[in-house]
């Protein structure tokens, strides 16, 4: 960490997310690229987590010079492929609910209450399914909630 904290009191090799809120603004405002970069790991380990969420609040009503796009731009990154392994995590169980039923395409949309094109939609991840459209999967194909 290159940059000193003056009036706050943290240890700098702390993680990230237990510093207080004025050590963040700290490294923002005064840090250097490695100090952003620590933030930025921070921020893709969590990316609705207490450190993006004190950026934005930060980002909210000031915006530095160079890095404060550069901070927004990492937490709509780190948010983008959090959003895509989600995605392709529930993509994954669709595709796996499907096969453990032993129903073809068409007689498993037909039990779930819906069309095969848009079962193919929840099985490729470009929609994702609704928590009572997941739930129903679940039950047709004989995975009871008790086994989640």
């Amino acid at each position: 960490m290159s940059v000193s904290f003056r009036n706050v009191d943290v240890d700098a090799g702390a993680p990230v997310d237990t510093w207080p809120y004025e050590a963040i603004v700290t490294v923002i405002e005064r840090g250097s690229i490695s100090d952003w970069i620590t933030l930025t790991r921070a921020i893709d380990a969590d990316p609705w987590g207490a450190v993006a969420r004190q950026v934005e609040d930060y980002l909210s009503y000031e915006s530095p010079y160079g890095v404060g796009p550069l901070m927004a731009r990492a937490i709509a990154r780190a948010r983008r492929q959090a959003e895509a392994a989600e995605r392709a995590v529930v993509a994954d169980e669709v595709r796996q609910l499907v096969v453990e039923s032993g129903m073809t395409m068409e007689e498993f949309a037909r039990g779930v209450g819906t069309s095969r094109s848009r079962l193919s939609t929840y099985r490729t991840g470009r929609v994702v399914p609704s928590a009572t459209m997941m739930h129903r999967m679940r039950h047709v194909s004989g995975r009871s909630v008790a086994d989640q």
